[in-house]
């Protein structure tokens, strides 16, 4: 098992940082291959608790299911959102639904929330259901 780090924003930024890295020329190999070989990504911000004592995790899930494997090997890499969207039973979860349980749960500020989201459209979805 290989375990590493980057620094990106989300599941999707952190597959395109990784067959970015690579010329053109490689890039349809490179995407084969993490296709079959990743297992899941995991995205975390820390998240100042709502009391000011400490930080939270936040986290985005993406487990390497059949799909998503395809739509990374296709270079489909703007599908791969909806599949995690879809893919809680996977033990999936995006970055709006980590950030709306902890807002629930008032670990988190609603502020907070709003700044560390990237679809603020869909933490507000999330949040309104």
């Amino acid at each position: 098992m290989i375990l590493s780090t980057l620094h990106t924003g989300d599941v999707a930024q952190a597959i395109h940082r990784v067959v970015d890295v690579y010329p053109t020329t490689q890039q349809t190999q490179v995407n084969q291959q993490l296709s079959l070989s990743l297992s899941a990504i995991v995205c975390q911000q820390l998240v100042p608790t709502a009391d000011g004592t400490g930080r939270v995790p936040a986290v985005e899930v993406l487990r390497a299911t059949y799909a998503v494997r395809n739509h990374i090997r296709r270079g489909n890499l703007d599908r791969v959102y909806n599949e995690l969207l879809g893919g809680r039973s996977c033990g999936m979860t995006s970055m709006e639904q980590s950030l709306a349980e902890l807002l629930r749960a008032n670990v988190i500020t609603a502020d907070e929330a709003r700044v560390r989201s990237s679809r603020l459209d869909e933490l507000e979805r999330i949040l309104a259901g």
